[in-house]
Parts: C-alpha cells; sequence; structure tokens
C-alpha cells in the first residue's frame, strides 16, 4: 500500500502538478504506464480499482499493483 498526499477529493490524484498550488503524489499506474488517464476517484462517476481508503487530513490509500482486497468484483 502506498499513502498518496494532496487526495483532497475535489480533485483527483492526475490534475497536471503545474494546475495545482499544493503538493499531490503522483499516482504510480499513471507512472508505470506513462500517461495520466487514470484517476483514484471522479465525483459521482468512478473509483479506482486501487483506491484503499482516505487518511485524515488528505491523504488517499493506494494499493497499486495488488488492488483493493475489500472490493467486491463488480
Amino acid at each position: 500500500m502506498k499513502k498518496l498526499v494532496g487526495a483532497n477529493m475535489d480533485i483527483d490524484l492526475a490534475t497536471p502538478i503545474n494546475q495545482i498550488s499544493w503538493h499531490q503524489s503522483k499516482c504510480p499506474w499513471n507512472t508505470r504506464e506513462g500517461n495520466p488517464q487514470h484517476h483514484c476517484a471522479v465525483k459521482n462517476v468512478s473509483i479506482c480499482p486501487y483506491f484503499c481508503g482516505v487518511e485524515y487530513p488528505d491523504t488517499l490509500i493506494c494499493c497499486f499493483p495488488e488492488g483493493n482486497p475489500y472490493r467486491t468484483p463488480s
């Protein structure tokens, strides 16, 4: 599991770094694939299969590359 900082839930942890004014960790899935297409959470749309929760105040828990052990297959 990885802890990604800057995970304010109004953003997606895949925002280009030049568009925000605080430190934000890079998505490890995007880093591996060399693209910006994956997002941790998109409000009212989706949650990444590697999303494993949020810690106070704005730290996202990412299970990449193993996947979320608590996620129910769809």
